[in-house]
């Protein structure tokens, strides 16, 4: 890794390399004899008509493209209320680069603009130099779903038995949304995405290796889920309401709305969510005497679990446009999620013979209160016409839950005799996280294309948790010290960024990427006095190179470095019960863990991306389960390093004008080594996963989808989980003139996403079952309403949250 911090003298060398041959096409267009500002202009190739570049009107109703290659075009324009327009062919050619076109007049279209509805049609999978778009409403069969759900189905990602998300096989993401981590993880984050309804979201991005400008954070990358916006002066909005059946059932109601006059941006976002689901969990085990080695007890649990929950979630914010070029914005956030829980609990416990010798029936119940909060203040300003900008971000966030639990346990003989008295345990587990970001960007355009940005950010964050277990005896409670604890926990993480980027010819493109974050942290049991304080810094660099053979035929390869630091969550050493027997608990040992990645793909007329990668993760954090007694438990820890290798094609190609199909293929082998609970692992395991999409165009107003997933047998950290997947369909139909839309999904048809998997090392023996209520059908519909004009969207920035969205909970 020393030669990445030769990577400043590259980028010096990078831009005075920088240079652009391409050639230039520009016009203006105009409607009712006025300029047409804020109207949509698209370069399109004219053999086939596909799209090149995208651009909106300047205030004159200008337009400009620029590094264009040689070739044959035509200019295509669109706004609301007018017939769509187009340009003559024009041809750009070594003798004559710079094309100047006349103006291009639109005429109005003979409906009122209160009748028009634009619904544009966007493809599946966008593949972009540094990252995979998913369009979440060009897949019906997303109607109904979670947000968990639409990840699960995107390209590289999985999702496992707990709802833990891992990118290409490996874990360590860090799921922002809307450009904000979400500042959770683990159970938490699994209950955000789970309580965020498909109608929210607009597209998943999906970064292996992002540019410098994001947070380091997420060995495997980043996955951002961008929610709904609109662009149009005037209002408009869509309301949603779909109702899902699977053996409970399900609902889930949606608005957004935008209003846009003069100076002022208004919008906001609604959603209820309604959940109630079953899961069913079996577990065997074998224990062994510690000192012989020798089988001493089988044990065969079964957890029949439900919950029941709602999720309120709101999102209201405001665009100010104090002059032409600066934009003053606010966007609050809130959610909150009541959720109860069930766990009936049976546990057989047999000698080395397998005879049962002893039962305990269990009954945990949780009772969890969800909230969330944040605010961010932003600034955006255009410092000269070359377009130089600055913009800032202001972020406070809180998460706060209050988590109360109780645990009952009898103890019988198989014949259901009394062998001891019944015990209760009541748990009080609340948790307060308070968070403060703020950074500054700047973005200088060079000459000819190039671009150069930079950046500051800093953030500070304090979590306090104070789990409080009670125990009943004898119908008086008593604190039970051995498993209450205060755990307070403090971070300062300041950054800054460099990151260079723009074409080297007509054929050749870079980016150039430094990013440096210093990490303070301190951490403090206030029940046992134990406290750490640890203080370090690193540098991430990242480099991009592309290399455009010719129309059909695109090269590109990246190189990265990441880091994953422990979530608040797996940093509190509190103890969550499933029973009796089976508990989690926080590790405050935890260290950060690297990752450096290498990728190299090629592009086939822009249909199919082919992949290869190399990813090395040092001190990866996962859990382990480790005993003691007759109790196991799962704990988080550095347990080894990882080597993978894999091989990823991801196909979006029109089969013909009625079918359209989308195929994601990923193979690797994951080989960890390393030490867990004591002992010595080494696991290597060669995986596949399968994504496909296929959509039928059956009229001009109905489309049918069917989809499936495939994930054969695989390493899930150190436990190995066996192969699965799912099918689902759906149909979409179009009503009351285009603005609103019919859906009918069914999901998980056959019953087969069903979890099992077994985790075998040192004294651990384990085998694992998982169901849950997955084969779901839903009916929903979507009503679209507009009055006004089509314009350039506001940008936002991505607020200064950074990671830390994504690290709580556990």
């Amino acid at each position: 890794m020393k030669h990445f911090y030769l990577l400043p003298i590259l980028m010096f060398l990078f831009a005075n390399a920088l240079a652009q041959n391409g050639g230039k096409i520009s016009g203006n267009v105009v409607k009712s004899g006025t300029p047409a500002e804020g109207v949509t202009i698209s370069l399109l190739k004219a053999k086939d008509s596909a799209t090149v570049k995208l651009t909106v009107a300047n205030k004159e109703g200008g337009y400009v493209f620029e590094n264009i290659a040689n070739g044959k075009y035509l200019i295509a324009v669109s706004a609301v209320g007018y017939h769509k327009g187009f340009s003559n062919f024009l041809e750009v050619r070594p003798d004559q680069q710079a094309v100047q076109l006349p103006a291009i007049n639109l005429i109005p279209a003979s409906k009122s603009l209160s009748d028009v509805t634009v619904t544009a049609k966007r493809p599946l999978i966008d593949q972009r130099i540094d990252r995979t778009i998913v369009n979440v409403d060009a897949a019906i069969t997303n109607i109904g779903t979670s947000a968990l759900e639409v990840l699960e189905k995107s390209p590289g990602i999985s999702v496992d038995r707990d709802g833990n998300i891992s990118l290409k096989g490996k874990e360590g993401v860090l799921i922002m949304v809307d450009g904000r981590p979400t500042q959770l993880s683990g159970a938490d984050l699994a209950n955000l995405l789970r309580n965020m309804s498909s109608n929210q979201l607009d597209q998943i991005e999906i970064m292996t290796n992002p540019p410098a400008r994001y947070d380091a954070a997420g060995t495997s990358g980043v996955i951002n889920i961008k929610t709904k916006k609109t662009s149009t002066a005037g209002y408009n909005g869509a309301a949603t309401a779909t109702y899902s059946q699977g053996r409970y059932a399900k609902t889930n109601e949606g608005f957004n709305f935008n209003f846009r006059e003069n100076k002022i941006n208004l919008f906001s976002n609604l959603s209820h969510n309604y959940r109630k689901g079953f899961g069913t969990l079996t577990i065997q085990r074998k224990l062994y005497d510690p000192t012989t080695s020798e089988l001493t007890n089988y044990f065969n649990q079964r957890a029949d679990m439900k919950n029941e929950g709602n999720s309120y979630n709101a999102k209201i914010g405001a665009d100010f446009f104090v002059t032409p070029k600066t934009t003053l914005g606010v966007v609050l956030n809130g959610t909150y999620s009541p959720t109860l829980s069930s766990n009936s609990n049976t546990t057989d416990i047999s000698n080395a013979a397998k005879t049962v010798e002893r039962v305990t029936k269990a009954i945990v119940d949780n009772d969890l209160d969800w909230k969330n909060f944040s605010t961010n203040l932003n600034f955006r300003t255009i410092l000269d016409k070359k377009g130089k900008e600055l913009t800032s971000d202001l972020d406070f966030l809180t998460y706060g839950n209050t988590s109360g639990q109780f645990m009952e346990n009898a103890y019988t003989d198989v014949f259901g005799n009394a062998l001891g008295k019944t015990d209760t345990l009541t748990g009080d587990l609340p948790q307060d996280i308070r968070v403060y970001t703020g950074r500054i960007d700047y973005l200088h355009p060079l000459k000819k294309g190039a671009r150069f940005e930079a950046g500051i950010k800093t953030g500070f964050v304090k979590t306090d948790n104070n789990a409080w277990y009670d125990s009943i005896q004898n119908g008086a409670v008593v604190h039970d010290y051995s498993r209450s604890n205060h755990f307070i926990y403090e971070e300062n993480i300041n950054a800054a960024y460099l990151n260079l980027s723009g074409p080297l010819s007509k054929k050749w493109n870079a980016q150039l990427g430094l990013r440096l974050e210093n990490t303070n942290a301190t951490g403090r049991q206030v029940t046992t006095g134990e406290t750490f304080d640890r203080h370090y810094t690193q540098l991430f660099p990242t480099a991009y190179i592309q290399y455009k053979s010719n129309e059909k035929n695109v090269f590109t390869a990246n190189v990265g470095r990441r880091v994953q630091r422990p979530s608040y969550g797996s940093l509190n050493p509190f103890i969550r019960f499933i029973d009796r027997y089976t508990y989690s608990q926080g590790n405050p040992d935890l260290k950060p863990s690297l990752s450096n990645s290498l990728e190299v793909s090629h592009t086939w007329k822009s249909q199919i991306t082919t992949t290869v990668n190399y990813t090395a993760i040092t001190d990866i954090i996962d859990n382990i389960i480790d005993q003691k007694g007759d109790e196991a438990y799962r704990t988080p820890a550095n347990i080894a390093s990882l080597h993978q290798f894999g091989i990823a094609v991801n196909a979006n190609t029109p089969l013909t004008k009625w079918w359209t199909s989308s195929i994601n293929v990923n193979a690797f082998t994951n080989h960890y080594k390393g030490i867990a609970g004591g002992a010595a692992i080494e696991f290597t395991q060669f995986s596949v996963l399968i994504n496909g999409t296929q959509q039928f165009k059956l009229s001009k107003n109905t489309t049918a989808e069917v989809n499936g997933r495939f994930v054969s047998g695989r390493l899930e950290g150190i436990m190995k989980a066996k192969a699965t997947g799912f099918v689902g369909a759906g149909l979409s139909q179009q009503v009351l003139k285009g603005k609103g839309t019919l859906r009918f999904t069914i999901r998980d048809i056959f019953y087969t996403q069903k979890f099992s998997s077994v985790s075998r090392y040192g004294n651990v023996d384990f085998n694992f079952q998982q169901v849950g209520d997955s084969r779901v059908a839903a009916l929903g519909f979507t009503y679209r309403f507009s009055k006004g004009k089509k314009i350039a969207p506001v940008k936002r920035t991505t607020g200064s949250a950074g990671e830390e969205q994504d690290r709580i909970g556990q």
